[in-house]
Protein backbone atom coordinates (compact mmCIF):
# COMPACT_ATOMS: atom_id res chain seq x y z
CA UNK A 1 0.00 0.00 0.00
CA UNK A 2 2.88 2.37 0.79
CA UNK A 3 4.50 1.63 -2.58
CA UNK A 4 1.23 2.28 -4.41
CA UNK A 5 0.73 5.50 -2.46
CA UNK A 6 4.28 6.70 -3.20
CA UNK A 7 3.90 5.93 -6.88
CA UNK A 8 0.48 7.55 -6.98
CA UNK A 9 1.42 10.93 -5.52
CA UNK A 10 3.91 11.64 -8.32
CA UNK A 11 1.68 10.87 -11.29
CA UNK A 12 0.25 14.37 -11.76
CA UNK A 13 2.05 17.67 -12.29
CA UNK A 14 -0.95 19.85 -11.46
CA UNK A 15 -0.38 21.03 -7.88
CA UNK A 16 -3.95 21.01 -6.55
CA UNK A 17 -4.61 17.55 -7.96
CA UNK A 18 -1.36 16.32 -6.40
CA UNK A 19 -2.29 17.72 -2.97
CA UNK A 20 -5.71 16.08 -2.99
CA UNK A 21 -4.17 12.80 -4.04
CA UNK A 22 -1.65 12.99 -1.16
CA UNK A 23 -4.30 13.45 1.54
CA UNK A 24 -6.47 10.71 0.04
CA UNK A 25 -3.47 8.34 -0.04
CA UNK A 26 -2.48 9.17 3.55
CA UNK A 27 -6.02 8.52 4.81
CA UNK A 28 -6.22 5.16 3.05
CA UNK A 29 -2.68 4.13 4.06
CA UNK A 30 -3.20 4.67 7.79
CA UNK A 31 -6.85 3.61 7.96
CA UNK A 32 -7.95 7.07 9.16
CA UNK A 33 -11.54 8.21 8.83
CA UNK A 34 -10.71 11.88 8.23
CA UNK A 35 -7.66 13.53 6.72
CA UNK A 36 -6.56 17.05 5.84
CA UNK A 37 -3.57 18.69 4.19
CA UNK A 38 -2.98 22.29 5.19
CA UNK A 39 -0.81 24.54 3.00
CA UNK A 40 1.29 26.86 5.17
CA UNK A 41 2.10 30.44 4.19
CA UNK A 42 5.76 30.83 5.26
CA UNK A 43 5.48 34.61 5.55
CA UNK A 44 2.29 34.73 7.63
CA UNK A 45 2.68 31.38 9.46
CA UNK A 46 -0.90 30.35 8.88
CA UNK A 47 -2.86 28.03 6.58
CA UNK A 48 -3.88 29.41 3.21
CA UNK A 49 -5.63 26.28 1.90
CA UNK A 50 -6.96 23.06 3.39
CA UNK A 51 -7.58 19.90 1.35
CA UNK A 52 -9.76 17.34 3.13
CA UNK A 53 -10.62 13.68 2.75
CA UNK A 54 -13.37 11.55 4.28
CA UNK A 55 -15.97 14.31 4.71
CA UNK A 56 -19.21 14.51 2.81
CA UNK A 57 -20.45 17.74 1.26
CA UNK A 58 -23.06 18.04 4.01
CA UNK A 59 -20.40 17.75 6.72
CA UNK A 60 -18.27 20.39 5.00
CA UNK A 61 -21.27 22.75 4.87
CA UNK A 62 -22.01 22.21 8.56
CA UNK A 63 -18.45 23.07 9.51
CA UNK A 64 -18.46 26.30 7.53
CA UNK A 65 -15.16 28.10 7.77
CA UNK A 66 -12.18 25.75 8.12
CA UNK A 67 -9.36 26.48 10.63
CA UNK A 68 -6.68 28.96 9.57
CA UNK A 69 -3.85 27.38 11.56
CA UNK A 70 -3.55 30.04 14.24
CA UNK A 71 -5.00 27.96 17.13
CA UNK A 72 -5.44 24.37 18.27
CA UNK A 73 -3.45 21.33 17.22
CA UNK A 74 -3.53 22.56 13.64
CA UNK A 75 -1.72 25.67 14.79
CA UNK A 76 0.74 23.64 16.89
CA UNK A 77 2.14 21.93 13.80
CA UNK A 78 2.25 25.26 11.94
CA UNK A 79 4.31 26.88 14.70
CA UNK A 80 6.33 23.75 15.57
CA UNK A 81 6.53 21.45 12.48
CA UNK A 82 7.35 18.13 14.15
CA UNK A 83 5.44 14.79 14.05
CA UNK A 84 2.64 14.62 16.63
CA UNK A 85 0.65 11.50 17.72
CA UNK A 86 -2.18 11.56 20.27
CA UNK A 87 -4.50 8.83 21.52
CA UNK A 88 -7.13 11.36 22.60
CA UNK A 89 -6.85 14.89 21.33
CA UNK A 90 -9.78 16.03 23.52
CA UNK A 91 -7.59 15.45 26.59
CA UNK A 92 -4.74 17.60 25.23
CA UNK A 93 -4.83 21.19 26.53
CA UNK A 94 -3.53 22.45 23.20
CA UNK A 95 -6.65 21.20 21.42
CA UNK A 96 -8.89 24.20 20.82
CA UNK A 97 -10.69 26.02 18.07
CA UNK A 98 -12.45 22.97 16.61
CA UNK A 99 -15.24 24.37 14.38
CA UNK A 100 -18.83 23.72 15.35
CA UNK A 101 -20.38 20.88 13.38
CA UNK A 102 -17.07 19.07 12.97
CA UNK A 103 -17.41 15.26 13.39
CA UNK A 104 -16.25 13.86 16.73
CA UNK A 105 -12.50 13.19 16.85
CA UNK A 106 -10.20 11.44 19.35
CA UNK A 107 -7.10 9.81 17.84
CA UNK A 108 -4.77 12.21 15.99
CA UNK A 109 -1.65 11.93 13.85
CA UNK A 110 0.13 14.84 12.20
CA UNK A 111 3.40 15.25 10.25
CA UNK A 112 4.94 18.15 8.32
CA UNK A 113 5.57 18.02 4.58
CA UNK A 114 8.87 19.57 3.59
CA UNK A 115 9.90 20.69 0.13
CA UNK A 116 13.69 20.80 0.32
CA UNK A 117 14.24 22.68 3.62
CA UNK A 118 10.97 24.63 3.56
CA UNK A 119 7.82 23.48 5.34
CA UNK A 120 5.16 23.41 2.63
CA UNK A 121 2.32 22.19 4.82
CA UNK A 122 1.10 19.56 7.28
CA UNK A 123 -0.80 16.29 7.06
CA UNK A 124 -3.50 15.84 9.73
CA UNK A 125 -5.22 12.46 10.27
CA UNK A 126 -7.90 11.65 12.87
CA UNK A 127 -10.15 8.80 13.96
CA UNK A 128 -8.36 5.60 12.95
CA UNK A 129 -11.02 3.04 12.14
CA UNK A 130 -9.41 0.31 14.30
CA UNK A 131 -7.82 1.42 17.57
CA UNK A 132 -5.33 4.23 17.76
CA UNK A 133 -2.48 5.34 15.51
CA UNK A 134 0.71 3.36 16.02
CA UNK A 135 4.39 4.07 15.58
CA UNK A 136 4.18 2.08 12.35
CA UNK A 137 1.47 4.44 11.09
CA UNK A 138 3.71 7.37 11.96
CA UNK A 139 6.65 5.79 10.12
CA UNK A 140 4.51 5.10 7.04
CA UNK A 141 3.15 8.64 7.08
CA UNK A 142 6.65 10.13 7.37
CA UNK A 143 7.78 8.14 4.33
CA UNK A 144 4.71 9.28 2.41
CA UNK A 145 5.27 12.89 3.50
CA UNK A 146 8.88 12.70 2.31
CA UNK A 147 7.83 11.45 -1.13
CA UNK A 148 4.98 13.96 -1.17
CA UNK A 149 7.51 16.75 -0.68
CA UNK A 150 9.34 15.62 -3.81
CA UNK A 151 6.07 15.42 -5.78
CA UNK A 152 4.96 18.84 -4.53
CA UNK A 153 8.36 20.32 -5.43
CA UNK A 154 8.05 19.00 -8.98
CA UNK A 155 4.46 20.21 -9.28
CA UNK A 156 5.42 23.65 -7.96
CA UNK A 157 8.31 23.91 -10.41
CA UNK A 158 6.00 22.92 -13.24
CA UNK A 159 3.32 25.36 -12.11
CA UNK A 160 5.86 28.18 -11.70
CA UNK A 161 7.27 27.49 -15.16
CA UNK A 162 3.79 27.59 -16.69
CA UNK A 163 2.97 30.74 -14.76
CA UNK A 164 6.23 32.40 -15.84
CA UNK A 165 5.53 31.40 -19.44
CA UNK A 166 2.10 33.07 -19.30
CA UNK A 167 3.58 36.28 -17.86
CA UNK A 168 6.32 36.34 -20.51
CA UNK A 169 3.76 35.83 -23.27
CA UNK A 170 1.62 38.57 -21.74
CA UNK A 171 4.55 41.00 -21.58
CA UNK A 172 5.46 40.22 -25.20
CA UNK A 173 1.84 40.79 -26.30
CA UNK A 174 1.75 44.13 -24.46
CA UNK A 175 5.03 45.23 -26.05
CA UNK A 176 3.78 44.28 -29.52
CA UNK A 177 0.48 46.09 -28.98
CA UNK A 178 2.16 49.25 -27.68
CA UNK A 179 4.66 49.42 -30.53
CA UNK A 180 1.98 49.12 -33.24
CA UNK A 181 0.80 52.69 -32.75
CA UNK A 182 -1.84 52.63 -30.00
CA UNK A 183 -2.84 55.92 -28.41
CA UNK A 184 -1.62 56.72 -24.89
CA UNK A 185 -5.04 55.90 -23.36
CA UNK A 186 -5.30 52.59 -25.24
CA UNK A 187 -1.73 51.68 -24.26
CA UNK A 188 -2.42 52.11 -20.55
CA UNK A 189 -5.67 50.15 -20.86
CA UNK A 190 -3.78 47.32 -22.59
CA UNK A 191 -1.33 47.12 -19.68
CA UNK A 192 -4.14 47.14 -17.10
CA UNK A 193 -6.20 44.49 -18.90
CA UNK A 194 -3.33 42.06 -19.49
CA UNK A 195 -2.00 42.37 -15.94
CA UNK A 196 -5.47 41.80 -14.42
CA UNK A 197 -5.97 38.56 -16.36
CA UNK A 198 -2.47 37.24 -15.67
CA UNK A 199 -2.60 38.01 -11.94
CA UNK A 200 -6.13 36.67 -11.45
CA UNK A 201 -7.05 40.05 -9.96
CA UNK A 202 -10.47 41.59 -9.60
CA UNK A 203 -9.24 44.79 -11.24
CA UNK A 204 -6.22 46.16 -13.02
CA UNK A 205 -5.72 49.92 -12.79
CA UNK A 206 -3.00 52.36 -13.83
CA UNK A 207 -2.41 55.46 -11.72
CA UNK A 208 -0.40 58.51 -12.77
CA UNK A 209 0.95 61.41 -10.69
CA UNK A 210 -1.17 64.57 -10.54
CA UNK A 211 -0.02 68.19 -10.49
CA UNK A 212 -1.18 68.47 -6.87
CA UNK A 213 1.20 65.72 -5.72
CA UNK A 214 -1.29 62.85 -5.56
CA UNK A 215 -2.06 60.01 -7.96
CA UNK A 216 -5.13 59.44 -10.15
CA UNK A 217 -6.54 56.30 -11.79
CA UNK A 218 -6.41 56.98 -15.54
CA UNK A 219 -7.16 53.48 -16.84
CA UNK A 220 -9.10 50.60 -15.29
CA UNK A 221 -10.01 47.06 -16.33
CA UNK A 222 -12.47 45.06 -14.24
CA UNK A 223 -14.84 42.14 -14.63
CA UNK A 224 -17.73 44.57 -14.14
CA UNK A 225 -18.25 48.31 -14.79
CA UNK A 226 -15.00 50.23 -14.10
CA UNK A 227 -16.71 53.62 -14.30
CA UNK A 228 -16.41 54.39 -10.59
CA UNK A 229 -12.69 53.61 -10.59
CA UNK A 230 -11.46 55.94 -13.34
CA UNK A 231 -10.83 59.37 -11.88
CA UNK A 232 -10.40 58.10 -8.31
CA UNK A 233 -7.47 59.92 -6.70
CA UNK A 234 -5.07 59.21 -3.87
CA UNK A 235 -4.86 62.52 -2.06
CA UNK A 236 -1.47 64.16 -1.41
CA UNK A 237 -0.10 63.17 1.97
CA UNK A 238 -1.51 59.63 1.87
CA UNK A 239 0.98 57.21 3.54
CA UNK A 240 1.07 54.93 0.52
CA UNK A 241 2.15 57.78 -1.79
CA UNK A 242 5.61 58.00 -0.26
CA UNK A 243 6.41 54.53 -1.56
CA UNK A 244 4.54 54.88 -4.86
CA UNK A 245 6.07 58.21 -5.88
CA UNK A 246 9.45 56.88 -4.75
CA UNK A 247 9.10 54.01 -7.23
CA UNK A 248 8.79 51.29 -4.57
CA UNK A 249 6.31 48.39 -4.83
CA UNK A 250 3.56 48.20 -2.19
CA UNK A 251 2.04 44.87 -1.13
CA UNK A 252 -1.15 44.96 0.93
CA UNK A 253 -2.86 42.12 2.79
CA UNK A 254 -6.32 43.72 2.95
CA UNK A 255 -7.04 46.98 1.14
CA UNK A 256 -10.25 47.52 3.10
CA UNK A 257 -8.50 47.64 6.50
CA UNK A 258 -4.96 48.77 5.68
CA UNK A 259 -4.49 52.28 7.16
CA UNK A 260 -2.31 53.30 4.22
CA UNK A 261 -5.26 53.05 1.83
CA UNK A 262 -7.50 56.13 1.76
CA UNK A 263 -9.57 55.84 -1.43
CA UNK A 264 -13.34 55.36 -1.30
CA UNK A 265 -13.22 52.20 -3.45
CA UNK A 266 -10.85 50.32 -1.12
CA UNK A 267 -13.70 48.65 0.82
CA UNK A 268 -14.44 46.15 -1.96
CA UNK A 269 -10.85 44.89 -2.31
CA UNK A 270 -8.61 42.57 -0.29
CA UNK A 271 -5.05 41.53 -1.21
CA UNK A 272 -3.40 43.99 -3.56
CA UNK A 273 -0.07 44.82 -5.16
CA UNK A 274 0.89 48.26 -6.39
CA UNK A 275 3.88 48.12 -8.73
CA UNK A 276 5.87 51.07 -10.13
CA UNK A 277 5.89 51.60 -13.89
CA UNK A 278 9.34 53.11 -14.26
CA UNK A 279 12.16 52.87 -16.78
CA UNK A 280 15.54 54.57 -16.70
CA UNK A 281 14.69 56.34 -13.47
CA UNK A 282 11.53 57.84 -14.98
CA UNK A 283 8.28 57.09 -13.12
CA UNK A 284 5.40 56.75 -15.59
CA UNK A 285 2.82 55.64 -13.07
CA UNK A 286 1.73 52.72 -10.89
CA UNK A 287 0.08 49.42 -11.81
CA UNK A 288 -2.35 48.27 -9.09
CA UNK A 289 -3.78 44.73 -9.04
CA UNK A 290 -6.33 44.31 -6.23
CA UNK A 291 -8.24 41.09 -5.56
CA UNK A 292 -11.65 40.85 -3.93
CA UNK A 293 -11.97 40.47 -0.18
CA UNK A 294 -11.57 36.84 0.83
CA UNK A 295 -9.47 35.92 -2.22
CA UNK A 296 -6.10 34.24 -1.56
CA UNK A 297 -3.14 36.57 -1.03
CA UNK A 298 -0.43 36.96 -3.62
CA UNK A 299 2.49 34.56 -3.30
CA UNK A 300 6.15 35.48 -3.58
CA UNK A 301 6.17 34.09 -7.14
CA UNK A 302 3.12 36.20 -8.03
CA UNK A 303 4.87 39.32 -6.75
CA UNK A 304 8.10 38.58 -8.59
CA UNK A 305 6.46 37.86 -11.94
CA UNK A 306 4.11 40.85 -11.69
CA UNK A 307 7.04 43.14 -10.85
CA UNK A 308 8.96 41.88 -13.88
CA UNK A 309 5.87 42.42 -16.04
CA UNK A 310 5.53 45.98 -14.77
CA UNK A 311 9.17 46.72 -15.62
CA UNK A 312 8.73 45.32 -19.13
CA UNK A 313 5.46 47.21 -19.63
CA UNK A 314 7.07 50.46 -18.47
CA UNK A 315 9.90 50.03 -20.97
CA UNK A 316 7.35 49.33 -23.73
CA UNK A 317 5.40 52.47 -22.75
CA UNK A 318 8.59 54.57 -22.94
CA UNK A 319 9.49 53.10 -26.33
CA UNK A 320 5.95 53.64 -27.62
CA UNK A 321 6.02 57.23 -26.38
CA UNK A 322 9.39 57.82 -28.07
CA UNK A 323 8.06 56.31 -31.29
CA UNK A 324 5.01 58.56 -31.13
CA UNK A 325 7.27 61.59 -30.59
CA UNK A 326 9.36 60.63 -33.62
CA UNK A 327 6.24 60.32 -35.75
CA UNK A 328 5.00 63.72 -34.59
CA UNK A 329 8.42 65.24 -35.29
CA UNK A 330 8.31 63.81 -38.81
CA UNK A 331 4.87 65.36 -39.29
CA UNK A 332 6.09 68.73 -38.01
CA UNK A 333 9.12 68.62 -40.29
CA UNK A 334 6.90 67.79 -43.26
CA UNK A 335 4.51 70.62 -42.39
CA UNK A 336 7.42 73.04 -42.03
CA UNK A 337 8.71 72.01 -45.44
CA UNK A 338 5.30 72.55 -47.04
CA UNK A 339 4.96 75.92 -45.32
CA UNK A 340 8.43 76.92 -46.51
CA UNK A 341 7.64 75.89 -50.07
CA UNK A 342 4.36 77.83 -50.00
CA UNK A 343 6.10 80.92 -48.67
CA UNK A 344 9.20 80.81 -50.85
CA UNK A 345 7.53 79.78 -54.11
CA UNK A 346 3.79 80.37 -54.19
CA UNK A 347 3.47 83.59 -52.16
CA UNK A 348 6.49 85.25 -53.80
CA UNK A 349 5.21 84.47 -57.30
CA UNK A 350 1.69 85.63 -56.48
CA UNK A 351 3.04 88.82 -54.95
CA UNK A 352 5.21 89.47 -58.03
CA UNK A 353 2.22 88.88 -60.31
CA UNK A 354 0.11 91.26 -58.22
CA UNK A 355 2.80 93.96 -58.47
CA UNK A 356 3.00 93.55 -62.26
CA UNK A 357 -0.77 93.81 -62.62
CA UNK A 358 -0.85 96.86 -60.35
CA UNK A 359 1.89 98.50 -62.43
CA UNK A 360 0.05 97.62 -65.66
CA UNK A 361 -3.18 99.09 -64.33
CA UNK A 362 -1.49 102.39 -63.49
CA UNK A 363 0.09 102.70 -66.93
CA UNK A 364 -2.93 101.46 -68.87
CA UNK A 365 -4.96 104.11 -70.72
CA UNK A 366 -7.78 101.79 -71.63
CA UNK A 367 -11.45 101.97 -70.74
CA UNK A 368 -12.82 102.01 -67.23
CA UNK A 369 -14.03 98.44 -67.72
CA UNK A 370 -10.48 97.24 -68.36
CA UNK A 371 -9.27 99.23 -65.37
CA UNK A 372 -11.97 97.66 -63.18
CA UNK A 373 -11.05 94.19 -64.48
CA UNK A 374 -7.41 94.71 -63.59
CA UNK A 375 -8.46 96.01 -60.16
CA UNK A 376 -10.51 92.90 -59.47
CA UNK A 377 -7.60 90.71 -60.56
CA UNK A 378 -5.30 92.55 -58.13
CA UNK A 379 -7.87 92.12 -55.33
CA UNK A 380 -8.24 88.41 -56.05
CA UNK A 381 -4.48 87.94 -55.96
CA UNK A 382 -4.28 89.84 -52.67
CA UNK A 383 -7.03 87.67 -51.22
CA UNK A 384 -5.25 84.53 -52.45
CA UNK A 385 -2.02 85.68 -50.80
CA UNK A 386 -3.88 86.14 -47.51
CA UNK A 387 -5.39 82.65 -47.81
CA UNK A 388 -1.99 81.07 -48.48
CA UNK A 389 -0.42 82.93 -45.56
CA UNK A 390 -3.22 81.73 -43.29
CA UNK A 391 -2.58 78.17 -44.49
CA UNK A 392 1.15 78.57 -43.80
CA UNK A 393 0.37 79.68 -40.26
CA UNK A 394 -2.01 76.77 -39.72
CA UNK A 395 0.67 74.33 -40.89
CA UNK A 396 3.04 75.72 -38.28
CA UNK A 397 0.60 74.90 -35.45
CA UNK A 398 0.79 71.53 -33.64
CA UNK A 399 -2.03 69.36 -35.05
CA UNK A 400 -3.38 68.19 -31.68
CA UNK A 401 -2.36 70.84 -29.17
CA UNK A 402 -4.48 73.84 -28.28
CA UNK A 403 -3.08 76.95 -30.08
CA UNK A 404 -1.31 79.43 -27.84
CA UNK A 405 -1.49 82.44 -30.19
CA UNK A 406 -4.54 84.57 -30.89
CA UNK A 407 -4.34 83.84 -34.62
CA UNK A 408 -4.37 80.10 -33.88
CA UNK A 409 -7.43 80.46 -31.62
CA UNK A 410 -9.33 82.22 -34.41
CA UNK A 411 -8.42 79.43 -36.83
CA UNK A 412 -9.55 76.83 -34.28
CA UNK A 413 -12.97 78.54 -33.95
CA UNK A 414 -13.50 78.65 -37.72
CA UNK A 415 -12.21 75.10 -38.11
CA UNK A 416 -14.71 73.87 -35.53
CA UNK A 417 -17.54 75.75 -37.27
CA UNK A 418 -16.63 74.11 -40.57
CA UNK A 419 -17.86 70.77 -39.22
CA UNK A 420 -21.35 72.22 -38.68
CA UNK A 421 -21.48 74.48 -41.74
CA UNK A 422 -20.28 71.85 -44.20
CA UNK A 423 -17.59 74.12 -45.65
CA UNK A 424 -14.49 75.93 -44.43
CA UNK A 425 -14.93 79.66 -43.77
CA UNK A 426 -12.38 81.93 -45.50
CA UNK A 427 -10.18 83.70 -42.92
CA UNK A 428 -8.13 86.87 -43.53
CA UNK A 429 -5.75 88.57 -41.11
CA UNK A 430 -4.28 92.03 -41.47
CA UNK A 431 -1.90 93.76 -39.14
CA UNK A 432 0.06 92.36 -36.19
CA UNK A 433 -2.95 90.62 -34.63
CA UNK A 434 -0.85 88.40 -32.33
CA UNK A 435 1.16 91.31 -31.00
CA UNK A 436 -1.71 93.76 -30.49
CA UNK A 437 -4.30 91.30 -29.18
CA UNK A 438 -4.85 91.92 -25.46
CA UNK A 439 -6.60 89.34 -23.33
CA UNK A 440 -9.90 91.15 -22.87
CA UNK A 441 -10.11 92.22 -26.52
CA UNK A 442 -9.19 88.73 -27.71
CA UNK A 443 -11.87 87.15 -25.52
CA UNK A 444 -14.50 89.64 -26.77
CA UNK A 445 -13.62 89.05 -30.41
CA UNK A 446 -13.68 85.27 -30.06
CA UNK A 447 -17.07 85.45 -28.34
CA UNK A 448 -18.43 87.63 -31.14
CA UNK A 449 -16.95 85.27 -33.75
CA UNK A 450 -18.63 82.25 -32.15
CA UNK A 451 -21.95 84.08 -32.06
CA UNK A 452 -21.66 85.13 -35.70
CA UNK A 453 -20.78 81.62 -36.89
CA UNK A 454 -23.67 80.19 -34.85
CA UNK A 455 -26.03 82.71 -36.53
CA UNK A 456 -24.74 81.67 -39.96
CA UNK A 457 -25.42 78.03 -39.12
CA UNK A 458 -29.04 78.89 -38.31
CA UNK A 459 -29.55 80.58 -41.70
CA UNK A 460 -30.38 78.59 -44.81
CA UNK A 461 -28.78 78.91 -48.23
CA UNK A 462 -25.36 80.01 -46.98
CA UNK A 463 -22.50 78.50 -49.01
CA UNK A 464 -19.60 80.81 -48.16
CA UNK A 465 -18.44 82.79 -45.12
CA UNK A 466 -15.60 85.30 -44.99
CA UNK A 467 -13.95 86.18 -41.67
CA UNK A 468 -11.68 89.25 -41.53
CA UNK A 469 -9.63 90.06 -38.44
CA UNK A 470 -7.56 93.26 -38.43
CA UNK A 471 -5.38 94.96 -35.87
CA UNK A 472 -4.52 98.65 -35.77
CA UNK A 473 -3.79 101.47 -33.40
CA UNK A 474 -7.42 101.42 -32.23
CA UNK A 475 -7.33 97.71 -31.37
CA UNK A 476 -8.87 94.60 -32.93
CA UNK A 477 -11.70 94.51 -35.44
CA UNK A 478 -13.82 91.64 -36.74
CA UNK A 479 -16.01 91.36 -39.81
CA UNK A 480 -18.00 88.27 -40.78
CA UNK A 481 -19.80 88.17 -44.17
CA UNK A 482 -21.95 85.41 -45.67
CA UNK A 483 -23.63 84.92 -49.07
CA UNK A 484 -27.07 84.11 -47.76
CA UNK A 485 -30.32 85.65 -49.03
CA UNK A 486 -30.07 88.43 -48.18
CA UNK A 487 -26.32 88.55 -47.34
CA UNK A 488 -25.53 89.29 -43.71
CA UNK A 489 -22.62 91.12 -42.11
CA UNK A 490 -21.50 91.12 -38.50
CA UNK A 491 -18.87 93.59 -37.23
CA UNK A 492 -17.10 93.88 -33.91
CA UNK A 493 -16.69 96.11 -31.96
Amino acid sequence: MLLEAVLGVGTDLELRTTLQHIVDSATELTGARYGALGVVDPERHRLTELFTSGMTDEERQRIGRLPDGRTGLVGVLVQDPRPLRLDDLTADPRSAGVPEGHPEMHTFLGVPIRVHTEVFGNLYLTEKRTGGFTEEDLALLRVLASQAGIAIGNARLYGTARQRERWIEGAAAVTTALLTGESAEDALMTVAERARVLAGASAGVVLQPTAEGGMEIVAASTTDDPGDLVGTTIAPGSPVLVQLLGGEPVFIEDSATDPRMTTAVRSRFGPSMMLPLQSGGRLIGTLALPRRRGDPPYSAVDRLLASQFASQAALALVLADARHDRERLAVFEDRDRIARDLHDLVVQRLFATEMMLESTRRRASGSSDEDALLGRAVDELDSTIQEVRTTIFALQQPPADAPASFRGRVLRETGGAAVLLGFQPSVHFSGAVDTLAEDDQAAGLLSALRGALAAVHRRSGVTAVTVEVSAGSDGLRLRVDDDGTPPATVTWP
